[in-house]
C-alpha cells in the first residue's frame, strides 16, 4: 500500500495490481443498477416488441452477462476471478429502462467492477439496439447498491445493514 493509503499504487506512485492470494476464499455478491433514458417512441415500441433491431431487451442482457465474464480485459487493475453467477433485469419504465445486475463468486476479491461493467455494457447494447430510433439515449447513474462476502461483510448504499 502506497503511503497515501490507496492500495493500487506501490510507494513511488505508480500503479500496481494488488497482491490477494493472502486473502481468504468467501463468497462475494455485487448488485450495480443504472438507467438508459429513452423517448417515448422507444419506450413504447420496447413494451410492443416492435424495435427494429430486435430483441433490444434480451440482447442487453446477454451483453451484460458477457461483460461480467470479461471485466478483467476491460480494467486493466481487476482481478481475473471465477464468476459463478450474474443476474441482469432490465425493466422498461415511463421514460427509462432500469437496469439491475447481482454478480456472484466465490473467491478471494469482490465482484463489484464485475457488477458496475454488466450494467454499463447492457446500457451500450440497449443502445446500440434503439439509437435509429432515439440518437439521444444516455446511460445514466451506474453505481454499486450493494456487496457481500470478504473482511467488510455487508454494505449497502444507504447505508442498512
Amino acid at each position: 500500500m502506497s503511503d497515501k493509503g490507496f492500495t493500487h499504487l506501490d510507494g513511488s506512485g505508480a500503479a500496481r495490481m494488488v497482491d490477494v492470494s493472502g486473502k481468504d476464499v468467501s463468497v462475494r455478491t455485487a448488485t450495480a443498477t443504472g438507467r438508459v433514458l429513452v423517448s417515448p417512441e422507444v419506450v413504447a415500441l420496447l413494451r410492443g416488441g416492435g424495435v427494429p433491431k430486435g430483441d433490444a431487451i434480451g440482447v442487453a442482457r446477454i451483453a451484460g452477462i458477457q461483460a461480467a465474464k470479461r471485466t478483467p480485459d476491460l480494467v486493466p487493475l481487476c482481478h481475473p476471478i471465477a464468476i459463478h453467477g450474474v443476474t441482469v433485469d432490465l425493466e422498461v419504465r415511463d421514460a427509462a429502462v432500469a437496469i439491475s445486475a447481482t454478480v456472484r463468486t466465490a473467491d478471494r476479491t469482490g465482484v463489484e467492477m464485475e457488477a458496475l461493467t454488466c450494467v454499463a455494457v447492457a446500457g451500450l447494447a440497449l443502445i446500440d439496439m434503439v439509437k435509429a430510433v432515439d440518437p439521444a439515449a444516455t446511460i445514466t447513474d451506474v453505481r454499486v447498491e450493494e456487496k457481500t462476502g470478504g473482511k467488510t461483510g455487508l454494505w449497502r448504499r444507504d447505508g442498512a445493514v
